[in-house]
């Protein structure tokens, strides 16, 4: 089942693309950004990576971290981040344990072909570890600047 606003997010550690080990318990007291995609350096996904990476200092400003999470192997994540000067880290999640926690591994269409994948999520989580927002249906060459109106939204309340 997806993952809903109210929820606290599923316990995961996963490896960033330096091999670090990146747990959900290391970031209880942090506000941060997951953005699940479906695989490094394809079309769609380095647009919304890319899209984040140009908001990215003002993301940062509203005190967010920001995570991305595909099945990708680490090694990957390191080549997609050296290519295209990504400022956050990408956490590898080759066996889709973490990505099927969160509900987010499934049936979908793509290109009119259903196939079995990411969906293309992202979540907004406390400092508790509560999802506070979730943006699902992604724009992927504008994703950052949708990230930025939820935000605009958590510091207007």
């Amino acid at each position: 089942m997806k993952i809903k606003i109210g929820q606290k997010v599923p316990n995961f550690a996963l490896q960033d693309q330096n091999e670090t080990i990146i747990t959900s318990e290391s970031l209880l007291g942090k506000k941060y950004i997951l953005f699940f995609y479906p695989k490094d350096d394809s079309p769609g996904c380095t647009k919304e990576a890319c899209s984040i990476r140009d908001n990215y200092k003002k993301i940062q400003k509203e005190g967010f971290e920001v995570f991305g999470i595909s099945p990708d192997k680490a090694a990957k994540h390191r080549k997609f981040i050296d290519k295209y000067e990504f400022q956050y880290d990408l956490l590898a999640d080759p066996e889709k344990e973490t990505i099927k926690q969160f509900g987010l591994w499934g049936p979908k269409k793509f290109m009119g072909k259903e196939i079995i994948g990411v969906y293309r999520t992202t979540l907004f989580v406390d400092e508790t570890g509560v999802v506070n927002q979730i943006i699902d249906k992604v724009k992927t060459k504008d994703h950052g600047d949708q990230i930025l109106e939820v935000l605009k939204g958590f510091i207007e309340v």
